[in-house]
């Protein structure tokens, strides 16, 4: 089950912490089809945010057809993003690019920076 961890100083309000979060464990095939989502109720009670911020994100991910609510018994995970599994030997590379960065002395700021562009350069339109 996905763990929600909100920061209230990302300025990114809740509710997409929320959808990014879950996209990003279906990405990694931490969730599956199938998957029951947490309760509204135990996100509120580990993340002390308002109910209804956590109904949104959950209609959000059921309007992008991720999910689905089952009337009484929760919300399920309806499909996957799962092309990048945690155990992908690129995620093996990628760790160890990280070891190194810190190594080098490169702040998370600076890694987050040097990576977007990367990124920038080499997926130019696409969009998620």
């Amino acid at each position: 089950m996905v763990e929600y961890r909100i920061d209230r100083r990302s300025g990114v309000a809740t509710y997409v912490q929320i959808v990014q979060q879950t996209k990003q464990a279906l990405r990694l095939g931490l969730l599956e089809p199938g998957d029951k989502l947490p309760t509204a109720r135990e996100v509120v009670e580990a993340t002390a945010i308002n109910p209804n911020t956590v109904l949104k994100a959950y209609r959000e991910l059921e309007r992008e057809g991720l999910v689905e609510a089952r009337r009484g018994l929760g919300t399920f995970v309806r499909r996957g993003l799962n092309t990048a599994p945690a155990d992908s030997p690129l995620r093996v590379e990628l760790e160890a690019w990280a070891v190194r960065a810190r190594a080098a002395g490169l702040e998370r700021d600076d890694v987050d920076a040097l990576f977007t562009s990367v990124l920038d350069t080499h997926f130019k339109g696409d969009e998620s």
